[in-house]
């Protein structure tokens, strides 16, 4: 596939890179991004041709309050799931959303680029593997585990406790031999975090050296905010916040509706044409 290290940054004019949602599930949140095997390619190939530069594929949903699932059952989900995908674009870029390292694993042997984890590496078996393939990681922050992490989540300076502890994360990886360029952290939007957290989260990136992704498509920040209670009414807010994350200098979002985001991106570094890498 060649060098990575450019896609996990934004493009030279200030866009940010997207990353398109594919889930292989019956109960992720948002109802539209869920598919199955006969559907996934080419809903995949669709991401691509409309401006995505990763796809992400999950078996597992990770909402507030959701149930593990068991690796294998991940595993029988995800896997052909790649396989197809990798197929039909040899050269896409695929990311595995998961936080289970035989999955991690199978997922790599499968095609996948990248490890998108949500727990964080916590699991120091997934932190090995990566080390051991070298591959692109995305470091998620989650305070507690999907089942409990919207309880009650408390910190004294979030922006500051959430980017030491992804920060932490990386420089173990660096220090056992992992390319910088090849890591990418994700703050974790409305996991383990109140409205107020996200929002604190949002006024700014990180000050870090490494590529930052923003996961907000969608989510419940937004029905809180703006009171959207279906998903499907939460895209113009999702969009909002991806013109401020390109202001920002993200470096990749993680969205369901590709086409709109890069529509959104394409105009902005038009019409801002000073926002450059």
């Amino acid at each position: 596939m060649g060098d990575l290290r450019p896609f996990l940054r934004r493009r030279p004019d200030g866009r940010c890179r997207l990353m398109g949602i594919l889930n292989i599930t019956p109960d992720s949140f948002h109802a539209d991004s869920r598919v199955n095997l006969d559907s996934a390619v080419e809903r995949a190939m669709e991401m691509w041709t409309n401006g995505a530069d990763w796809v992400d594929i999950g078996g597992e949903s990770t909402r507030p309050g959701a149930e593990p699932i068991d690796p294998e059952e991940e595993m029988q989900r995800v896997i052909p799931v790649i396989k197809a995908v990798r197929k039909a674009n040899p050269s896409g870029l695929i990311s595995i959303d998961t936080r289970r390292f035989e999955v991690a694993r199978a997922a790599l042997e499968a095609g996948a680029n990248m490890v998108n984890d949500v727990s964080g590496l916590r699991d120091p078996e997934m932190a090995d593997l990566v080390l051991e393939q070298g591959c692109a990681v995305c470091v998620m922050h989650m305070q507690g585990e999907p089942g409990n992490m919207q309880q009650n989540p408390e910190y004294d300076d979030v922006h500051k406790e959430v980017y030491d502890s992804l920060k932490e994360t990386a420089a173990a990886l660096v220090e056992g031999g992992h390319e910088p360029g090849l890591i990418c952290l994700d703050p974790g939007i409305g996991f383990g975090k109140s409205l107020t957290h996200n929002l604190e989260l949002l006024h700014s990136r990180s000050d870090s050296n490494y590529s930052i992704l923003w996961g907000v498509s969608r989510k419940s920040m937004f029905g809180q905010l703006l009171g959207r209670t279906d998903t499907s009414e939460r895209l113009s807010g999702t969009l909002a916040v991806a013109a401020h994350a390109m202001l920002e200098g993200v470096d990749i979002l993680r969205v369901h509706d590709v086409q709109a985001h890069a529509d959104l991106l394409i105009t902005l570094a038009t019409l801002r044409p000073e926002v450059d890498a």
